[in-house]
């Protein structure tokens, strides 16, 4: 039983990764009706978890399901312990905390970007996961870990990509990145600086002195001009006063 369980969960991390991006470690957000039953069934999540995907895990909560198994007192006491064992997920509900099915579904809205793997035992919680696609869900049945299969929405959704109705998440994010590596998508700050660039300019107060350097240059050449002439005029006034005295 063990190694069919293996196998067809190898089977759905399959198409989870090749459809959707999944990749490992594995992020594994579980709820606290999850952590109770592992409680119960006293399954050993840290261990049994990467050997059924046969893979590396994180064990991850966010501070809503925390809050919640607080408020539920000591019946889920075990269960509380479990949770804050695992990673705290940063969630949108800072002040004002909403119940943990409620938190876990905000997780995987939007398609899913982060792949989390979602773990629950709430069956209400599991139905609206199903009518997303691109969530892998799992659950404990008779004390063992289960990987579900895809859901009809997950399955429907993969067949329009595939036919070119509809782009993946998966495949605008590579889209994306490949448009970054050859440089066909620029940054927004790259146009700013570019746009300020642009601006700067010779000052035209500057060539405005550049104008008044060459008139004082002119005037200066034209004063010495003057200043010649003079002096050779006072020469010949001389040498004719002399001319005269000598006839004289």
């Amino acid at each position: 039983m063990k190694i069919t369980r293996q196998k067809h969960a190898k089977k759905h991390l399959g198409f989870f990764r090749n459809n959707f991006g999944v990749r490992e470690p594995y992020q594994i957000l579980l709820d606290g009706t999850f952590c109770q039953a592992a409680l119960r069934g006293r399954i050993q999540l840290r261990e049994q978890l990467p050997r059924y995907l046969m893979a590396e895990t994180q064990l991850c909560t966010t501070r809503c399901v925390l809050k919640e198994l607080e408020t539920l007192g000591k019946d889920l006491y075990g269960a509380k312990l479990i949770a804050q064992k695992c990673q705290v997920r940063n969630c949108p509900h800072f002040k004002n905390a909403v119940s943990g099915s409620e938190c876990l579904l905000s997780m995987v809205e939007d398609g899913n970007p982060h792949h989390y793997f979602l773990a629950t035992q709430d069956q209400n919680l599991s139905m609206k996961v199903k009518k997303k696609p691109g969530i892998p869900l799992m659950f404990i049945i008779q004390n063992t870990i289960v990987l579900d299969k895809p859901s009809p929405k997950t399955i429907a959704f993969v067949k329009a990509v595939e036919s070119g109705q509809l782009v993946s998440v998966h495949e605008k994010q590579s889209i994306k990145q490949l448009k970054e590596e050859q440089g066909l998508v620029k940054d927004p700050e790259q146009r700013r600086r570019k746009k300020r660039k642009k601006v700067s300019g010779p000052n035209p107060l500057s060539c405005l002195k550049k104008k008044k350097k060459t008139q004082d240059t002119n005037s200066s050449a034209s004063e010495k001009k003057r200043k010649r002439k003079r002096i050779r005029n006072r020469s010949t006034s001389k040498v004719l006063s002399e001319k005269q005295n000598a006839e004289g």
